[in-house]
């Protein structure tokens, strides 16, 4: 795997949550596919919460940010919470900031911040 390939690690609890880890860049050419799979799975299990861990998401473009916003509006149609865990890194977090979407999610700033959210 090299650096900024894309890696999506889900892991189930039985108490209801979802932990999503994302590693690597999330844009147009990495095959943000599986990212959005896994957060719609998760949005259709019937749970209670998910966690993407963008700890170690190195890059996020405006695919990125379409992927992450489209998972919040079915997470919370689905009435299921959707948390998104850092710490993130600074290029992550500016894309958050410059497009105007901090508001639009819930930030923890680490899984286990999330998980007791």
């Amino acid at each position: 795997m090299t650096a900024d390939e894309l890696r999506v690690v889900v892991e189930a609890a039985d108490d209801g949550v979802v932990l999503i880890r994302v590693r690597g860049s999330l844009d147009g050419w990495s095959g943000a596919s599986e990212v959005v799979e896994a957060l719609e799975e998760a949005a259709g299990s019937g749970g209670r919460l998910t966690v993407a861990d963008l700890s170690r998401l190195e890059f996020a473009d405006s695919t990125g940010l379409h992927v992450l916003l489209s998972a919040q509006r079915r997470h919370a149609g689905a009435g299921v919470r959707l948390v998104l865990a850092g710490p993130l890194g600074t290029g992550v977090r500016r894309l958050f900031e410059v497009s105007g979407t901090l508001g639009a999610f819930t930030f923890a700033e680490t899984v286990d911040a999330a998980l007791r959210c």
